[in-house]
């Protein structure tokens, strides 16, 4: 169970923190069941109100600071997903985003910039597709990992890309 301060991710939601935890005083709601409050970190205004319980959507701690450095340095040994199929590609951006796992992030990230430069080559630009999918994936990374390394989640795009080289 996660504590009030917490950051974690919920869902496609992206970061959140934990504002309260406890039971909802509204009609049709049990007043046996604990709710987390999150608040999106990056959307300001919104609350989410969601059973401490809930197997339906995936929530989970943030990375640790030596987590995110080890994710960091292993970011040349993960794999990119290579399926020349466009609707099987973009099932699997979905599915790697359904995941809530930076690594599954770090191979989206890595499989659109290899086929953008291959692009390039050839004359041809990014596909929309492609182009949505890569600004979900850098989102979604870049503002988990501002938090554990303690960055704005602007500047966590450029620390990576020096740290990898």
């Amino acid at each position: 169970m996660f504590k009030v301060g917490d950051y974690i991710i919920y869902g496609n939601n992206g970061v959140c923190k934990v504002v309260d935890i406890g039971n909802i005083d509204s009609p049709g709601i049990s007043k046996d069941r604990i709710y987390y409050t999150l608040c999106p970190l990056y959307t300001k205004g919104n609350k989410i109100f969601t059973p401490a319980d809930n197997q339906k959507v995936k929530m989970r701690s943030v990375l640790t600071k030596e987590e995110a450095t080890d994710l960091i340095d292993d970011i040349k040994n993960i794999d990119s997903l290579w399926i020349l199929d466009e609707k099987k590609r973009e099932m699997e951006y979905k599915e790697a985003f359904r995941k809530c796992d930076c690594r599954e992030l770090v191979k989206i990230i890595k499989t659109i910039y290899m086929r953008k430069q291959m692009r390039l080559t050839e004359g041809k630009k990014l596909t929309a597709g492609d182009k949505k999918y890569f600004d979900m994936a850098e989102e979604s990374l870049y503002s988990e990992l501002a938090i554990p390394l303690e960055m704005n989640k602007d500047a966590v795009k450029e620390f990576v890309i020096a740290r990898i080289k």
